[in-house]
């Protein structure tokens, strides 16, 4: 994810925070200064790192819950909004997508317990109606703040955790892309709710009804592709007209290639293995900076491509405009084909058509 900065790797999931966040914790500083002067910033902020810690730990509940089914974690990352744990995959049972979404509000409700324990035992429990929301017991504030993301998430709509739940309960009657598209139509459906109340009452629910919204929409049309690329090959929509490039070409070659045709991006080979890709923003980039590089300088390592017979719903699970824009097919140790986002979308479209016919 773009303007995303690593903080390390935890269980080998790599966890991130998006450069966004700063500006929630420079606007909660600004706001407890005004509330209640310099002495108020250190805790107010300490708070908001709380709870996006708990945030976190809420994301590792899905990441090692998706890891008891095989299911690898590309990273977690920390958004003003929330975080995002990025699955290799999403579970294929609808009892193991049950138990990867319910894993995360119930991290929530076991810091809770942890906490009520905590607050019992030492005696700082204040009762809730003579609790002060902004200055009550730290912890306190904490344990209120975990009971409600577990329940927000639980909220039977996408992207919610509460949307997934939904569709797996639905997935052990119907099948997925149908118990998708009843679950997506529910969040909806809540989404437009929120709107209208959100416009008498609280202007912020307004925010969470597009949020869910778009989720919903993002959800339905994520399976809809899953359930159009089943049991086709990659052979099939893989692109077998392409250039390559190789590490010790310049990237006047490369701007040549991209003028004389429509790839923006290439595998770059050495012999007959594929060593990395050169994208079009990082041609970009280094052509701005007026420097005399070669394409090994500016290439980005590459991962193993797939089979080519390999199945193509589960192939292109990696595609990422940014971070991973190609996937070179191999056969026989050879690169024989690429797949991009674009020819993906355009194979949707001809698939689509063809079926339309039918």
């Amino acid at each position: 994810m773009q303007w995303s900065v690593s903080l390390g790797r935890i269980a080998g999931i790599e966890v991130k925070v998006h450069a966004t966040f700063v500006l929630i914790l420079a606007w909660t500083g600004w706001t407890q200064y005004r509330l209640g002067g310099p002495q108020a910033i250190v805790p107010g902020v300490l708070f908001v790192l709380t709870l996006f810690t708990c945030v976190v730990l809420h994301e590792f509940g899905h990441a090692l819950a998706a890891r008891r089914y095989g299911i690898k974690t590309m990273d977690i990352t920390l958004l003003p909004i929330g975080g995002v744990a990025r699955l290799e995959r999403m579970p294929e049972e609808p009892h193991q997508e049950l138990v990867v979404a319910l894993a995360g509000p119930f991290v929530n409700m076991l810091i809770v317990a942890v906490l009520a324990v905590l607050l019992q035992a030492t005696g700082v429990w204040v009762s809730f109606d003579k609790m002060d929301p902004a200055t009550g017991p730290f912890f306190q504030r904490v344990l209120i703040v975990n009971v409600f993301l577990a329940v927000f998430n639980l909220i039977p709509a996408f992207p919610m955790d509460g949307g997934r739940v939904l569709r797996a309960l639905l997935a052990s009657r119907m099948g997925f892309p149908q118990a998708t598209q009843v679950a997506a139509s529910v969040g909806q459906g809540i989404a437009l709710l929120f709107g209208l109340i959100g416009l008498f009452a609280n202007p912020f629910l307004i925010f969470i009804a597009l949020f869910v919204w778009i989720g919903a929409a993002q959800e339905a049309m994520m399976v809809q592709t899953r359930s159009a690329l089943a049991g086709i090959p990659v052979s099939r929509a893989m692109l077998t007209e392409f250039h390559t490039l190789t590490p010790s070409d310049s990237l006047e070659r490369a701007v040549d290639l991209i003028l004389a045709g429509s790839q923006q991006d290439f595998p770059v080979l050495d012999g007959e293995q594929v060593v990395g890709v050169l994208t079009r923003s990082d041609l970009f980039v280094a052509l701005a900076k007026k420097s005399n590089h070669s394409v090994s300088d500016v290439m980005r390592p590459l991962a193993d491509g797939v089979e080519a017979q390999a199945p193509l719903e589960e192939s292109v699970a990696g595609l990422d405009p940014r971070e991973k824009p190609l996937i070179p097919v191999m056969q026989a140790g050879r690169l024989v084909g690429i797949l991009t986002a674009e020819n993906i979308g355009e194979f949707l479209l001809i698939q689509t058509a063809l079926r339309a016919r039918t």
